[in-house]
């Protein structure tokens, strides 16, 4: 039997990309989703309004939109995932204290942001902080230890 040559080997995805390319599908699909909720009114104010009990608002359903079509397009090579790990975590580490200060305040809340959002928020910093830092994996070649995929 032939060794097929390592050109040939079938590719592989590293974790933090398969993660990125999860987390940016059920984005983009929240995103888009909850324009049938919340339509186009009250674009950035408080609406009580709610997909699976996170409270949205037209502007929250474009940031869903926006970070999940950036993993969609960020997660087939390992240093744009990882990238996109990096804007999850700052950006939804940011939104989860914001929301600390604007769930229940309809003055500063221009996101419609309530509790259960900002659990969500900091479990998605947390897993942009998986995509960001998870290890590459180490494969032996030909006479030594390469790096694959980083």
């Amino acid at each position: 039997m032939a060794r097929r040559p390592d050109s040939a080997a079938p590719s592989t995805r590293h974790p933090s990309q398969l993660l990125a390319l999860a987390i940016g599908a059920v984005y983009t699909l929240i995103g888009i989703l909850g324009f049938f909720v919340t339509g186009f009114d009250n674009f950035a104010a408080e609406t009580d309004k709610t997909l699976l009990g996170f409270e949205i608002n037209p502007l929250h359903n474009l940031v869903h939109l926006a970070i999940g079509l950036a993993g969609l397009a960020l997660w087939r090579r390992l240093d744009t995932a990882r990238t996109y790990g990096w804007l999850l975590a700052a950006g939804y580490g940011l939104a989860f204290i914001y929301g600390l200060f604007a769930a229940g305040n309809s003055d500063i809340n221009f996101l419609s942001i309530n509790g259960p959002d900002n659990g969500l928020h900091l479990v998605s910093a947390l897993a942009g902080l998986a995509i960001a830092l998870w290890p590459a994996q180490r494969t032996a070649r030909r006479g030594g230890l390469a790096d694959r995929g980083a």
